[in-house]
């Protein structure tokens, strides 16, 4: 695994690009696209790496789940895996708040509650942002963490099929990456730290670089699962 050749078709002949080119090209058209829109909109990122960090899970992400084939076996092995890799990227999606529920609602209790779809323009990778409100339950979709949470599942899916595979790499790989839903996580550690506001304060104010750091520790413990390569 690593930077390979990729085939592409020209009149006449057949040439070999190399990834790395694959790599600039798509760099270079993201950060056109950032370009773009900021000047656009004449909206300014309050802090440059903010509006990087979605490319970078895109592109890792995308890039980890292109270069790993998911194993032969039988079928219910692929059925199993297939449904703890779904509940994986449940989990992450509920955590992150892209999924919740509403048993208020459910409940007969709700309060002002809006019902019905939401689309709200924002930079790219962080958007643009869907979502949809039910009585009992809500939907988002964030571009970016809707595809690092999907490439994380089919990782995951490929090591449980991998039987050479040790089983620590990968429950290291799934543990480090709910640290991927830690902007939902903060509010919780005033509780988990004696109502500590300024340690929680300074927490919520790195999350986005806490998820960040914890989705590419997932990404690669599930890629290179030490030890079994």
């Amino acid at each position: 695994m690593g930077l390979t050749s990729v085939s592409v078709s020209v009149p006449g002949r057949a040439e070999r690009l190399p990834a790395w080119a694959w790599l600039v090209a798509v760099v270079a058209a993201e950060l056109l696209l950032l370009a773009g829109y900021f000047g656009v909109t004449g909206a300014r990122p309050t802090t440059l790496r903010y509006a990087l960090y979605p490319f970078v899970w895109m592109n890792v992400g995308v890039w980890a789940a292109i270069h790993v084939s998911a194993p032969t076996a039988v079928r219910p092995h692929r059925w199993a895996a297939a449904a703890l890799a779904a509940a994986y990227f449940l989990a992450l999606a509920y955590l992150s708040g892209l999924v919740g529920f509403e048993f208020t609602a459910a409940s007969g209790h709700a309060h002002g509650h809006v019902v019905g779809f939401q689309f709200t323009p924002s930079a790219p990778g962080w958007g643009p942002r869907i979502a949809y409100a039910g009585e009992a339950f809500h939907l988002a979709f964030v571009p970016y963490r809707v595809v690092g949470y999907l490439s994380l599942s089919y990782l995951l899916y490929a090591a449980l099929l991998d039987a050479r595979a040790s089983p620590l790499p990968g429950v290291l790989g799934v543990a480090a990456c709910i640290g991927c839903a830690f902007p939902a996580v903060t509010p919780l550690l005033g509780g988990v730290v004696g109502g500590s506001a300024a340690l929680t304060g300074t927490a919520a104010g790195y999350s986005v670089d806490l998820s960040t750091a914890a989705f590419l520790a997932g990404i690669a413990l599930l890629y290179w699962r030490p030890g079994t390569r």
